[in-house]
């Protein structure tokens, strides 16, 4: 595409609707029309599409100009110039009168009003042959005359065919003569539509990079398109840091400029020192300078505004901040970045920034506080602003050592802020060619990277554990790049899943760590790695470390706290704080982190039988999963995906699924997704019925009557191998297993995994006493918050109950297990619980309440969209979602709400709406 074709008009749907509109309509009656916009906002394509849709209308376009603003009645005559053989049929007075006014003959002043009479006469006449259309850009710079002439003309439209469409700069004083007319403010893009218009015009760009443009052009889509042609190959590449304020091209200095050049010289340093300092604090603006008192010219013009407080003095736009800083000579920044340096000596990161943008030449001692100031700010979860002082750091080191630890470690943070693996790839490469010999940050930033891309896991391994091997014995627990490497060897190898071998590894090198490992690595090697054998204290500790997440910003931490807490049940504290990680992930923070949470917020939700919330979690994390390249994340959302849909009975779901995850594991020796789909093979054959295959799901596993180690879905099946064991008649082995459970300290965990434990333990018992100890079971508080786990306890107690003629009690709980596997759309287990129902004397069928249709607030939203006829792609431009999460979701919509096809939805909407509560 060359730079210019137009561009797509992305995020412009309404506004161009509203145009086109016009347009049709002015056809008609007449009209007028005026967009409004700052600078570069796309008002000109607005009216490039009007005109181009204006089929079987007359089009004229003019457009002022600010060098011919002076010249009387110049837009008039553009405006009439096609149409002036008609100025013999107008009546005398009016035709000397626009003869004058546009320079074709000798006369008197020419009468403006006469003027307007004539102007308006001679343009009603060109549209009796069809609609007329007159298109006027750049109306601020439309001389004074004409203008106030179109103006008059403007208001006289009704009944004409002619519509008037034009666009003014908002910010320039508005047209003489012109107010009053009908208006439409054309806003800046969205954040969305400008990651799109980059993205289609700059395809190879990585996502990083078009974030900082995006937040640098503030929704203008001229600077979204303009900027990047300011940005070195490199800068455009991700491998060079981006400067603090970025460069202006001549189009965009020309918009955004002309009001700095007659400030005075005062004003203007002021302006550049603010501009570079970023932070509008106007205290620091008088410790470098004193007197601010000059910055009211700026005020006055509407440059830069004061906050309430009056200490701090923002840009109007991020452009006029740039076009400060484009007017400044390179030698004036450098001077007062030196200036400003000196001034933030108490702020380390903002010290060490202005440092590097003073330098001239590598310098070690800047790099390094660059360095220590992006860990600062990766550790407070700002990993964007990361990444950039890495990349800055990486320039000024003087050694190609230094420079490949610092590429090595903005590839790390670029994969986990931003997902961009491209970016990832080039840093990587980069930081390869720079580097002389092996180091662990550069080992790191390859596994990881190798991880997402390829799901390499045995290679990522041996990496990473032959860069730990080699840290110095004992190694230092303070070293961030050895932490995060363990962190991430924990990772591989809980993929790698029950292979010992790679967790001695793992095991070994925490032994080294002096003077010991940090807290939270602690705890994630205990009941991350192994939960069935997590002890008391580290789950204390582990408490500790959830109460702490209310106040905690980073989003790595929150995720690493909320992994340890998931296989020992500790999810739903940690609920708030993931869901700001997502949130944060939706505004451009780190995308991994995002995806990690959202499949952390489906767990949670599975188990606490929000199967539809979770469902819809899952779909926004695999969404970003397929946008992004992360095939391993994928998985833990395919595998609730799947879990779900075994136990809602789709087994034709769970085992296309089940073999999609066994396909990628087995090539990759990934025991983790491997059990995931063994998990999912075992609850699919229990609703099936097929006892012996569910048995040999669950034992793949972990053997009957153990808990195998580092196996931590085997404390997700422990019902369902007992259950089968009972089934198949293998007594013993559902004893031992149950036993096992007990022996193991299941119960110690939480009160859920107590919960299936009792569970299991009834099941095994001989008759007498298994309706005793279910009498027990159920008797705990609190068990309606894992109402699928409930509602199996409930049916095996019927069951017992049934067995024992005790048909009243078994009616009971038979009933409501059959509810809440109803509510859950469980219809396998619903099934089962119906036919104990029927065996019982009773008819569930013939009471069954009418279904209690819920919808998530988003479910409802998209419906509602969906509804009134609009688009995937236009719902999820409403709503922030990829069209492929809204599709996702409309998929389980229609069979929840009974329907087939988008046109039936507005009925089952409105059948919700009045069904009662």
């Amino acid at each position: 595409m060359s730079r210019d074709e137009p561009a797509p008009l992305f995020g412009r749907a309404d506004d161009l609707a509203h145009v086109l509109r016009f347009v049709d309509d002015a056809a008609g009656p007449g009209g007028a029309l005026v967009l409004r916009g700052e600078p570069g906002v796309g008002k000109t394509a607005l009216l490039d599409a009007a005109a181009a849709h204006a089929k079987g209308t007359t089009v004229l376009r003019i457009a002022g100009t600010e060098f011919d603003v002076e010249v009387s009645f110049g837009a008039l005559a553009a405006m009439l110039h096609p149409f002036v053989g008609g100025l013999d049929r107008l009546p005398a007075v009016h035709s000397a009168a626009l003869t004058v006014a546009l320079g074709l003959g000798r006369g008197g002043a020419a009468n403006q009003l006469a003027v307007s009479h004539a102007a308006l006469t001679l343009l009603t006449e060109a549209a009796e042959a069809g609609p007329l259309l007159l298109v006027v850009d750049d109306l601020q710079w439309i001389d004074r005359a004409s203008a106030q002439i179109l103006g008059f003309v403007a208001r006289r439209l009704a009944g004409t065919g002619i519509g008037v469409l034009a666009a003014s700069r908002t910010g320039d004083a508005e047209a003489p003569g012109l107010g009053g007319l009908p208006r439409r403010e054309v806003p800046a893009l969205g954040d969305d539509a400008a990651m799109a218009l980059l993205g289609h015009r700059f395809p190879a760009m990585p996502v990083r990079v078009r974030q900082r443009l995006v937040e640098q052009a503030q929704g203008n889509p001229l600077a979204l398109l303009e900027l990047p042609t300011t940005l070195s190959r490199w800068q455009r590449a991700g491998t060079g840091a981006l400067p603090a304020v970025l460069p202006l091209t001549d189009r965009l200095h020309e918009a955004f400029a002309a009001r700095i050049g007659g400030l005075p010289d005062r004003t203007r340093d002021l302006l550049l020192i603010a501009a570079l300092d970023g932070d509008g604090d106007l205290r620091t603006l008088r410790a470098v300078v004193r007197d601010a008192a000059p910055l009211a010219a700026a005020e006055r013009l509407g440059l830069v505004r004061a906050d309430g407080s009056g200490d701090r003095i923002s840009f109007a736009h991020p452009l006029i901040r740039a076009a400060v800083v484009h007017e400044a000579t390179e030698p004036e920044r450098r001077r007062v970045h030196r200036r400003l340096a000196e001034a933030h000596r108490g702020h380390p990161g903002r010290h060490a920034w202005h440092l590097a943008e003073a330098a001239t030449e590598p310098d070690e001692h800047v790099a390094a506080l660059l360095q220590r100031s992006a860990h600062t700010n990766f550790r407070r979860g700002s990993p964007v602003h990361a990444v950039s002082e890495l990349l800055r750091a990486a320039e000024l080191s003087p050694t190609p050592a230094g420079r490949s630890t610092r590429l090595a470690e903005a590839a790390y943070l670029g994969t986990v802020v931003t997902g961009d693996l491209r970016d990832a790839a080039r840093l990587l490469e980069s930081a390869q060619q720079a580097a002389t010999e092996p180091s662990l940050g550069l080992a790191l930033a390859s596994a990881n990277h190798l991880l997402n891309r390829d799901g390499d896991i045995n290679e990522a391994h041996r990496l990473l554990a032959a860069a730990v091997r080699a840290a110095p014995d004992p190694a230092d627990a303070s070293d961030k790049t050895l932490l995060e490497a363990l962190y991430n060897l924990l990772l591989v190898s809980s993929f790698g899943g029950p292979d010992l071998k790679q967790w001695d590894e793992l095991h070994a090198a925490m032994a080294r760590l002096r003077p010991r490992p940090p807290e939270l690595l602690a705890i994630l090697e205990e009941t991350f790695a192994d939960p069935a054998r997590a002890s008391l204290a580290v789950l204390d500790r582990l408490d500790a470390a959830i109460a702490g997440l209310q106040h905690e910003i980073s989003p790595a931490r929150i995720v690493r706290v909320a992994m340890a807490a998931s296989y020992v049940d500790r999810l739903a504290p940690c609920r708030d704080a993931l869901t700001r990680v997502v949130g944060y992930g939706r505004e451009g923070g780190p995308i991994a982190s995002a995806i990690e949470a959202l499949s952390l917020l489906g767990a949670a939700s599975f188990h606490s039988g929000q199967w539809d919330d979770a469902l819809e979690r899952v779909a926004e994390g695999l969404d970003l999963c397929a946008r992004h390249g992360y095939q391993l994340q994928a998985w833990h959302g395919k595998f609730l995906r799947a879990l779900i849909a075994a136990a809602r009975g789709d087994h034709a779901g769970a085992a296309a699924a089940a073999e999609e995850m066994t396909g990628w594991a087995d090539p990759r020796h990934s025991g983790l997704v491997r059990h995931h789909a063994l998990q999912v093979g075992a609850l699919d054959a229990l609703g099936r019925g097929d006892f012996d295959a569910a048995y040999r799901f669950a034992t793949s596993i972990t053997p009957a009557g153990e808990f195998a180690s580092h196996a931590p879905h085997a404390l997700g099946t422990v019902l369902d191998l007992v259950e089968a064991a009972e089934r198949t008649g293998r007594r013993a082995e559902a004893k031992a297993h149950a036993a096992a459970a007990r022996d193991t300290g299941l119960d110690t965990l939480s009160p859920r995994l107590a919960f299936l434990t009792r569970v299991a333990v009834a099941l095994t018992a001989p008759d007498g006493e298994d309706c005793r100890l279910f009498a027990e079971a159920l008797d705990a508080p609190g068990l309606d918050r894992w109402p699928f786990e409930l509602a199996r306890a409930e049916l095996y107690y019927g069951e017992r109950l049934r067995r024992s003629k005790a048909a009243a009690r078994a009616r009971s709980h038979l009933t409501a297990a059959w509810e809440r596997f109803e509510r859950l759309g469980a219809e396998p287990w619903a099934a089962r619980a119906s036919a104990e129902l029927r065996a019982v004397g009773a008819r569930p069928d013939q009471a069954r309440p009418a279904a209690v249709v819920v919808l998530t607030p988003q479910q409802r939203q998209i419906a509602t969209l969906a509804a009134e006829g609009l688009t995937n792609k236009q719902i999820g431009e409403q709503l922030f979602l990829s069209p492929r999460t809204v599709g996702a979701h409309l998929y389980q919509l229609f069979p929840k709400l009974g329907v087939t096809s988008r046109a039936a939805l507005r009925d089952a909407l409105t059948a919700l709406e009045d069904s009662p509560r």
